[in-house]
């Protein structure tokens, strides 16, 4: 009698390895109920519980989220809520299908599926950008619930981590501001990055260790004088930085992930061969990591000091309102205004620098509340030396038409395109 065939032992490790490319690619939530219904968790009566649950939780969110009369929002409804419960489910059962399965047998089907929802209201709350001057300028809830209905667990995890993150920067700047008796208003008012109060914060910590004990954030003039103070006694800088004195224990990490970026700049700073107007130019590097009060004396001064460096004979520029003198900060150059007017269209802070963050939160407010170009014209027309009104009107509305469809697209999710054109046409830096 003829044996049959048995696998050779090359055959096995092949066999093996076709094995390990298997993927369940089912959702969580299918998986749960399946385990549930094999191992005796989930008996008829469950199934039919959820079998009279599940159409309902369908229409409703079908409804919320459009119509509950098209099939194709009912279909996207069933995926909406599948993904929910498959959320809900992995979050609280750490991926665990017999307590998932205990936690559809125990719990209604559409509780399972408002925990879910409950999950994502709660990470769309949270702040999306550490930027304080685009406080209240969230995206619309439903948009972002739309989207965030059908995206991964592993996606909500990484955003959670990131938004986590963003939201202890915040309370870490707003504790260090506090410290220097700083308003908050002013944070607003400014726009600064919770990351560059924070970088200010070490700077002055390790430049002036009383300067907590005088309670004054630093404008330009009183910084330069720290800082010149500490290149006379010729210090080296230091191997590591002190946390601020009373620092919370909760808020530690969120200030020490920028102690090696405020060390890398220590060196820059003491050296007496780098000058520090350099160093501090508004629209510089150095500058945008680092958040300094405005100065307006101090810009007044720089201004005569220009108009004093006039040839002989030369007639001088029209003047230019205080407003202007002390929102431009002298940078006139095409990057810099282009920028200040996107600002004053969008309604947020006046700024001639945006770091990439801001520039982000700025496309997302824009897409939500809209431009408003006048705003920008009649800024120029009020504000605007007179010799250059025109030009500068001319500069922004070309901008404007060109730029206008892309800031306001809507099938730009992931805001590549407005970025590159924010980039290119205005300052935007890392």
């Amino acid at each position: 009698m003829t044996q049959p065939d048995t696998p050779s032992s090359d055959a096995q490790p092949v066999a093996a390895a076709n094995a390990l490319q298997l993927h369940d690619a089912r959702p969580f939530f299918e998986k749960a109920l399946v385990y549930g219904v094999q191992h005796g968790f989930i008996d008829a009566d469950r199934l039919a519980a959820i079998n009279t649950d599940a159409p309902k939780g369908m229409v409703q969110i079908a409804r919320y989220f459009g119509s509950e009369f098209l099939r194709p929002e009912l279909e996207k409804a069933r995926d909406r809520m599948v993904n929910l419960i498959s959320l809900y489910l992995l979050e609280t059962t750490d991926g665990d299908l017999a307590k998932a399965a205990v936690s559809l047998r125990d719990n209604s089907f559409l509780s399972r599926s408002k925990g879910g929802s409950d999950m994502l209201k709660r990470l769309i709350a949270m702040p999306e950008s550490s930027n304080f001057g685009m406080a209240g300028y969230a995206d619309a809830e439903t948009q972002l619930l739309a989207v965030w209905s059908l995206r991964s667990h592993a996606d909500y995890r990484a955003e959670l981590a990131r938004r986590s993150q963003i939201a202890q920067a915040i309370h870490a700047a707003q504790w260090l501001a506090e410290q220097f008796d700083l308003d908050p208003d002013e944070l607003e008012a400014a726009g600064a990055d919770a990351e560059a109060v924070i970088r200010t914060g070490l700077l002055m910590v390790a430049l002036a260790p009383r300067s907590m004990d005088l309670g004054e954030w630093p404008n330009t003039v009183a910084f330069e004088k720290w800082v010149l103070a500490q290149r006379k006694k010729k210090l080296a800088a230091p191997s590591q930085l002190r946390l601020p004195s009373g620092l919370p224990v909760e808020l530690r990490e969120a200030v020490q992930a920028h102690c090696a970026s405020v060390l890398a700049d220590l060196p820059k700073v003491l050296d007496a061969a780098t000058p520090l107007r350099t160093l501090l130019r508004p629209t510089g590097a150095f500058r945008a990591r680092y958040f300094l009060l405005d100065d307006p004396l101090a810009e007044v001064d720089s201004f005569h000091r220009s108009l004093d460096a006039l040839d002989e004979g030369e007639e001088p520029p029209l003047p230019a309102s205080k407003t202007w003198t002390r929102t431009t900060q002298g940078n006139d150059d095409e990057h810099s205004l282009l920028t200040l007017f996107l600002c004053l269209a969008a309604g947020v802070p006046k700024k001639t620098l945006l770091t990439e963050k801001t520039a982000a939160s700025l496309v997302r407010k824009v897409r939500k509340a809209g431009l408003q170009p006048q705003l920008a014209t009649d800024f120029i027309r009020a504000h605007a030396p007179g010799v250059h009104q025109q030009d500068y009107i001319t500069l922004w509305t070309g901008f404007f038409q060109d730029a206008e469809n892309t800031l306001l697209s809507d099938m730009d999710y992931q805001l590549h395109d407005a970025l590159a054109l924010l980039r290119r046409e205005c300052n935007v830096v890392g």
